[in-house]
């Protein structure tokens, strides 16, 4: 088994890309095992003392609907002492009011339960409003805009995995 699970859900495919493409920068999947959430049981969540969780904000503000279904499932996880890692796909243009939300609902959660965040990011090079996802100034997780800075996406990647290989230990 892999040391790091991530676990994400994807409506249109852009967040199951990007997870590949984190795997992939990671060293592909010997390194981190890709879950998508519609078919994860409970006990998959703990078999990993690292995790990366990716998941769109969908409508305005909202969990992706996979997410939105296994949200609730998330309270009878215990992720003490587990360093986890989030990721996000958005439109900071076409919903400046609420960019990343779903990065910031999962984070928020996951935290109450014992997960130990890492993988801030910074907002530097983006222009929106408002976002759930935001901790001191900072995205609590690599923000990923496909629709308006696809150009950015593989040069952000390689920059978060070098940062998060160093908070994972690996």
């Amino acid at each position: 088994m892999s040391q790091i699970g991530l676990f994400f859900g994807t409506t249109t495919g852009k967040t199951e890309s990007v997870a590949e493409t984190i795997q992939k920068e990671f060293g592909g999947d010997d390194v981190v095992t890709l879950h998508n959430i519609v078919d994860v049981e409970d006990s998959e969540l703990t078999n990993y003392q690292y995790l990366i969780i990716g998941c769109p904000t969908w409508d305005v503000g909202e969990l992706q609907s996979d997410w939105e279904g296994y949200f609730t499932e998330l309270d009878d996880i215990d992720f003490s002492g587990k360093k986890v890692a989030y990721f996000g796909t958005g439109d900071q243009r076409g919903y400046p009011e609420n960019f990343q939300d779903a990065m910031g609902i999962l984070s928020d959660k996951i935290t109450e339960r014992g997960g130990i965040t890492v993988g801030y990011w910074s907002t530097d090079g983006y222009d929106f409003n408002e976002s759930k996802a935001l901790i001191n100034g900072k995205f609590v997780g690599l923000a990923i805009d496909e629709d308006n800075q696809s150009n950015l996406t593989d040069k952000r990647i390689k920059a978060w995995v070098v940062e998060l290989k160093k908070e994972f230990g690996i």
